[in-house]
């Protein structure tokens, strides 16, 4: 079988050489327990580099945030949240499953919104209304287009939600990328948040697994949380081993996908009959659209799969690409030839 150029999403990368010896190398134990060593050690390192007093391990991104959003809830609260977030929109209805809560979507300007815009969706005190108890913020922001959630934005929304009791949640899945692009520490990005998701199975190129921070109490409603869904993985610290190597050797490298993204969208420019806002390419998501070709995306992207490029469409017209460390540069070549010869029809 011929090798795909996969840019569907940073998920579908395979650990490196170097990641799989560290992985066959674990010291293991029961992480139920609490007595798996290296789940132990990854969880205080992530811990330390977020600048919080401790983290968890667990399945998924998806499990990251929304055994966050349970910790920090109760039924019948509300959520305020950018319109287009992962958390509500693509975690299978999960906010309303698990925890009992409803989302109040800001539209924000490529994920990005701003402290009047959550002013004016907390919900006055009276009895017909949801409580606002929680805001959640997605950097970088997958529907954006990887949009960097500037910190300057963060702030003013920090001292909102503290005078008016609300608590704020991270989904950081790509937040490396945030920090590589912004050149702000992990640490400095979430000190704001009561909470932060990450994942290490997205850019950093890990199998499995996130992490989520924060305080001691905060953590431990969450490791119950975990339990009750199912999210104890005993011997996991050949995962977290992963994790542990990942954080050492693959955050600073995140700038060379953010080139291989900037590259991509400079030649998508330059081909006939497809859109893209290159000024709008911050780190390694891209959108297209071919709505000037008359074709679907869906189309687009099944003549592109016959030809070796695999994308994703997220729309009619919309398709995404995602730059990662199993994509060269040299295919990002080839990757546009084969997109430039598709859209010529």
């Amino acid at each position: 079988m011929n090798r795909f150029i996969d840019l569907r999403s940073d998920t579908v990368t395979k650990p490196t050489p170097e990641m799989h010896k560290a992985m066959f190398a674990a010291m293991v134990g029961d992480d139920v327990f609490g007595e798996d060593p290296t789940v132990n050690t990854l969880q205080e390192k992530a811990a330390r580099l977020l600048g919080k007093e401790t983290a968890l391990f667990v399945a998924s991104g998806t499990m990251a945030n929304q055994l966050s959003i349970k910790a920090h809830t109760q039924p019948g609260d509300e959520v305020i949240i950018e319109a287009g977030a992962h958390a509500m929109n693509f975690e299978g209805g999960a906010g309303a499953v698990v925890s009992g809560v409803q989302f109040f979507g800001i539209p924000g300007n490529r994920g990005i919104f701003d402290a009047a815009q959550v002013e004016a969706a907390i919900r006055i005190d009276d009895v017909h209304f949801p409580v606002s108890r929680l805001i959640v913020i997605e950097n970088t922001h997958n529907r954006g287009g990887g949009a960097v959630f500037p910190l300057s934005k963060i702030h003013p929304i920090r001292e909102l939600a503290t005078q008016r009791g609300l608590r704020m949640h991270m989904d950081g899945a790509r937040l490396w990328n945030a920090c590589v692009a912004a050149g702000i520490s992990p640490a400095e990005y979430a000190e704001p948040f009561d909470s932060v998701s990450v994942c290490l199975s997205k850019a950093l190129g890990c199998p499995v697994g996130s992490l989520v921070v924060g305080s001691k109490d905060f953590i431990k409603r969450v490791h119950r949380f975990r339990k009750m869904v199912g999210g104890g993985m005993r011997q996991a610290g050949f995962l977290a081993a992963a994790g542990i190597y990942a954080l050492d050797h693959h955050i600073d490298r995140l700038e060379e996908d953010h080139r291989k993204a900037k590259k991509m969208a400079e030649g998508l420019a330059n081909i006939k009959n497809v859109l893209i806002r290159q000024e709008e390419v911050e780190t390694n998501i891209l959108f297209f659209d071919v709505s000037r070709a008359e074709r679907t995306a869906h189309e687009v992207t099944a003549d592109l799969r016959k030809k070796g490029v695999l994308v994703h469409p997220t729309a009619k017209t919309r398709i995404r690409c995602v730059t990662h460390m199993d994509v060269s540069f040299a295919d990002i070549d080839q990757a546009l030839h084969v997109i430039e010869g598709v859209m010529k029809g």
